[in-house]
């Protein structure tokens, strides 16, 4: 492997070495890495601080409920080959000019190594994983329209997220390296923060964090809050002015750190009746 597609992190990403191992890994074996972890843990940046790291392009590759593997590879615009065939707009014989190339397309055919983020994979129908086997083999694919084979010149470093939202085929997995991202302990949460906030006061970030893993304690939250929304809540702290001292009793912009009226309401109920979430 060269060294000059080794990851050692990025200045915006704080990194496992564990994580960084997997990536490596990855981009030695030529493999897809596949990445799952909760809602917030930092899958989907993962992408951008590879490409930071080894300055390269970064395509993204969003996935939906309705995406189709086709949809990535290629389009054939017939509905521009046909206005120009009725309109009389440039040579209708060359198909290659109405054949539009999906975000797998782009980064096979890039002209330099680029990193191709396919975002939230399991979105998808459970076909879609097997429809893409032998193109994230091969990184090759077949216009039909125009009787062309395309071949990558530079494989890119494929990295693929799941929400574990739909179980993934075991013949798609073979083809996987895998990581989890387990979510941040405190130390690691101290560091991330830094690295978004600088020389922020120390005694917010006590208080925040000590009040952030303990709502994440509470076994009854439908939707526990997720690294980003610690961010955003800091920020709303930092923002506002207010007083950062016994955060677990005053808890000011909840709605910043729960997103489910259910739990917000459990939050209520700790308040009216006096206590912090230190002794619930």
């Amino acid at each position: 492997m060269s060294n000059l597609n080794v990851f050692t992190g990025s200045s915006g990403y704080v990194v496992t070495p564990e994580l960084m191992d997997a990536v490596n890994v990855s981009i030695a074996l030529k493999k897809p890495l596949l990445i799952k972890g909760e809602p917030g843990t930092g899958k989907t940046m993962l992408a951008q601080a590879i490409a930071d790291s080894l300055d390269k392009p970064l395509i993204v590759w969003s996935i939906k409920s309705t995406t189709k593997a086709q949809d990535g590879l290629y389009l054939y615009d017939t509905v521009q080959r046909l206005y120009d065939s009725q309109f009389g707009e440039g040579d209708v014989s060359n198909i290659g000019q109405y054949i539009r190339l999906g975000r797998l397309g782009e980064a096979v055919t890039s002209e330099n190594q680029a990193v191709l983020l396919i975002d939230e994979i399991d979105k998808a129908d459970l076909e879609f994983p097997n429809d893409l086997l032998w193109e994230l083999d091969r990184m090759e694919f077949y216009i039909n329209e125009t009787k062309e084979t395309v071949t990558t010149k530079h494989r890119p470093i494929v990295i693929i997220t799941s929400n574990a939202e739909k179980e993934l085929p075991d013949a798609f997995l073979r083809r996987c390296i895998f990581h989890y991202i387990e979510f941040p302990d405190e130390e690691k949460m101290r560091e991330i923060i830094r690295v978004h906030y600088g020389d922020i006061d120390g005694k917010l970030v006590d208080n925040a964090l000590e009040a952030f893993y303990e709502i994440r304690r509470m076994s009854d939250l439908q939707k526990k809050p997720s690294t980003s929304e610690l961010l955003d809540w800091i920020q709303a702290l930092m923002v506002s002015g207010v007083s950062v001292d016994d955060l677990s009793e005053k808890m000011p912009f909840v709605g910043v750190l729960l997103k489910k009226n259910e739990d917000i309401e459990v939050m209520h109920e700790i308040k009216e009746k006096g206590y912090s979430l230190r002794r619930w």
